[in-house]
């Protein structure tokens, strides 16, 4: 029976039809059957398999994860690649250094050999993806039991992901779960490693707005960077070679210098992240009051300490550029979440479904049998776990945020070898340990983590009861009369964990000269929590894991025939809709356009979030646009659409109804923030930075024009 309810589930799956453009992150393989119909009433000029398609070149063969956690997009048959600024930040900031800061000052490799190789950069192509839910559910319904289960699950992921790759050593292979462990996929991709940094503008355009205009519109960043994948003499991936060559790609994108109008077709392929489009009620107070509020409050404080550092010390600046971006571009976000969440109603309108959907289930025995257990599960899931998740965001917010309790940890293990009096083991793992800690000292800073730690050893004290504090709190109590300060300073003073040099000092010392560093035992005490918490979590997983899957099954069966797509989950999906203006409130319309005319109207010589290059105001003055300019002779910067998007979809193509590169996907607006829960069709829109601004900042401004020679770009 079970086997059965799964293969009627996974046919509901493909006779679903979307009922709204801008709605939905589309599973490549089922455009053809779900999406093309409507495309094509929207203007798409392009056939399903143009987008998609296993033994041709597509658009696919053009898009790539990058880094892991964005996506990016090949522009020439020489393996150029553009992504955004933010997205290309960490490469970008391994590279610099004070007297070479291409964060701050922008880079442009003239030639090939100035393209820079970035370590540990990585981008990934898909090769296939298709549905193998009848495998797996063929594979596990005879289990007895759950540990029979689960072996017959793993037997036969491996099965499949084996028979995908073969003997070619080049491929991987996984499978991934859908509509909430209702659908399996297997994803064939192919990762290149040799990635070298070819250029960005500075931040001063590349991070316009900075903290304050993230999230928001009108917006006026050019958010982009440019990479160049490299591959051997076969085309295959290889590490980094001076040999190696650029990549020749299955396709690389046209570019339109056209431009957009308002309510002009646009599609965006990429990889989202994640979202949670089927959250209850009692998840979205949850994320709300626990998770994004303890996020807001404590990364507030840390970002606090950071920017003070930075703004004083153009080294600190560097180390710390992005550590900061990377915590306060989600710190908005949870701010905006929280924000619409009450203004939007999010949590009452998700009440309202599970009441439509409870009435529904008891309508119907077998629907009862199936689905009557689902909301109960997950609200009793969900309740459980507050206190251990209360005190795992706490702990990750604050404490595990200390840089030298994390680097001190570390050393653990060596401390436990020489204590057993094996020093030749002790020295072996601190060896092994070398490359780590010389990329962490690159860029750590003793003094503001100092900072740091006074200040968030404070906020975990306040905030969680004092039978839940870790260890190394008694020793504040009982040896500084509770005085975190003077405990801090005595740390900082005292441990070698501070820097390389007094590590390896004492290592060469021997035993005593580490064994008992302070930071050790602060490193031991915070990190030995970590595995407790998480263990407390795992033992409601279960019970939600059986709740969700059963609330989805039944929505879908709810709602056949309704855009039901699942929820992001890193694989590549395509949005399509309409290059749209929106209304945020009463009297005010925002247009679906800005241009560089804005970027004037913002500059603030006195505030770093908004300083101007003097080359840029000079291309102004002069209106030195080329063919990068508008019909009204200006020069257009960000633009809106209305397709679905979150965080992943970063960097990501923005096409025409030909398929033409119009611009990359950077953000989503401050008014639909929520949008990774609930789809707001009205408000959300997706913030992207237009292609004739790349172009133009590359050109004119970056003196990089050469570039154009081997992109394609549409007459």
């Amino acid at each position: 029976m079970k086997k059965i309810c799964l293969l009627i589930l996974s046919a509901l799956v493909f006779s679903i039809s979307p009922v709204r453009a801008d709605e939905g992150m589309w599973l490549l393989p089922l455009i053809e059957k779900l999406n093309s119909k409507k495309m094509s009433e929207l203007g798409l000029k392009l056939t399903a398999k143009d987008i998609y398609n296993v033994n041709n070149s597509s658009l696919k063969d053009a898009v790539v994860q990058f880094g892991g956690g964005c996506t990016g997009e090949i522009v020439s048959k020489e393996g150029l690649l553009l992504t955004n600024h933010h997205c290309g930040y960490g490469a970008i900031q391994k590279l610099s250094t004070v007297e070479h800061d291409y964060l701050q000052d922008g880079y442009w490799a003239m030639n090939r050999q100035q393209e820079l190789p970035s370590a540990g950069l990585s981008v990934t192509f898909l090769e296939s993806f298709r549905e193998v839910t009848n495998e797996v559910v063929g594979a596990i319904e005879g289990a007895a039991t759950p540990a029979d289960k689960q072996k017959a699950f793993e037997a036969i992921i491996k099965d499949l992901t084996s028979k995908a790759v073969g003997d070619n050593k080049y491929l991987q292979a996984k499978v991934t779960s859908m509509y909430g462990e209702n659908a399996y996929y297997l994803i064939v991709s192919k990762t290149y490693t040799d990635i070298r940094f070819v250029g960005a503008p500075p931040s001063s355009i590349g991070k316009f707005g900075a903290d304050t205009d993230n999230w928001m519109w009108p917006r006026h960043t050019g958010d982009f960077s440019m990479f160049r994948v490299y591959a051997d003499k076969n085309n295959n991936p290889a590490p980094y070679s001076p040999d190696n060559q650029p990549y020749v790609p299955k396709k690389s994108l046209t570019i339109s210098l056209k431009g957009v109008e308002q309510n002009d077709f646009a599609m965006i392929l990429g990889y989202p992240g994640r979202t949670s489009r089927f959250m209850t009620s009692s998840e979205v107070k949850q994320t709300s009051d626990v998770s994004n509020a303890i996020t807001i409050y404590a990364r507030g404080i840390r970002q606090d300490v950071l920017m003070e550092d930075m703004l004083a010390d153009p080294k600190v600046r560097l180390q710390y550029a992005s550590k900061y971006s990377g915590s306060s571009n989600f710190w908005k976000k949870a701010i905006g979440m929280n924000e619409t969440f009450k203004k939007l109603n999010v949590q009452e309108r998700r009440a309202q479904e599970e009441k439509e959907f409870t009435a529904w289930v008891n309508a119907d025995p077998n629907r009862v049998a199936k689905y009557g257990t689902a909301l109960g599960n997950i609200n009793k899931a969900i309740a459980d776990r507050e206190e251990a998740l209360y005190l795992y965001k706490y702990l990750t917010e604050t404490l595990a945020n200390i840089e030298i309790a994390s680097v001190a940890n570390h050393y653990i293990g060596v401390v436990e070898a020489f204590n057993k009096g094996d020093n030749a083991a002790a020295l072996g793992m601190a060896k092994s340990l070398e490359g780590r800690i010389d990329n962490f000292f690159i860029n750590y800073s003793a003094g503001t983590d100092r900072k740091v730690a006074k200040a968030l050893i404070k906020v975990f004290q306040d905030k969680v009861k004092k039978s839940d504090l870790p260890s190394f709190y008694s020793i504040i109590y009982n040896d500084y009369s509770g005085n975190i300060d003077a405990y801090v300073d005595n740390l900082f003073d005292k441990s070698v964990f501070t820097s390389k040099e007094k590590i390896v000092a004492a290592l060469t010392a021997g035993k005593d000269a580490i064994a008992n560093d302070p930071a050790l035992a602060l490193g031991k005490s915070i990190f030995d929590m970590m595995p407790k918490l998480q263990a407390a979590l795992a033992k409601y997983n279960g019970l939600y894991a059986k709740g969700n899957k059963d609330y989805i099954a039944g929505q879908l069966e709810m709602k056949k025939g309704m855009a039901m797509y699942p929820d992001a989950n890193s694989t590549m999906r395509l949005s399509y809709g309409k290059i749209l203006n929106y209304s945020p409130k009463d009297a005010i319309l925002y247009e679906h356009i800005t241009t560089l005319n804005g970027v004037m109207e913002k500059e603030d010589p006195n505030n770093w979030e908004f300083v101007v290059p003097a080359r840029l105001k000079e291309l102004y003055k002069a209106k030195d646009y080329g063919m990068y300019a508008m019909k009204n002779g200006e020069l257009p910067v960000a633009f809106l659409s209305n397709n679905d998007i979150t965080g992943g979809n970063s960097g990501s193509p923005v096409l025409n109804a030909k398929g033409e590169l119009l611009g990359i996907a950077f953000d989503g607006n401050w008014e639909a923030m929520s949008g990774d829960i609930i789809f707001e069709p009205t408000l959300q829109r997706t913030i992207s930075v237009d292609i004739r601004y790349v172009l133009f900042i590359m050109d004119k401004f970056g003196g990089a024009g050469y570039l154009l020679k081997e992109m394609n770009i549409a007459k």
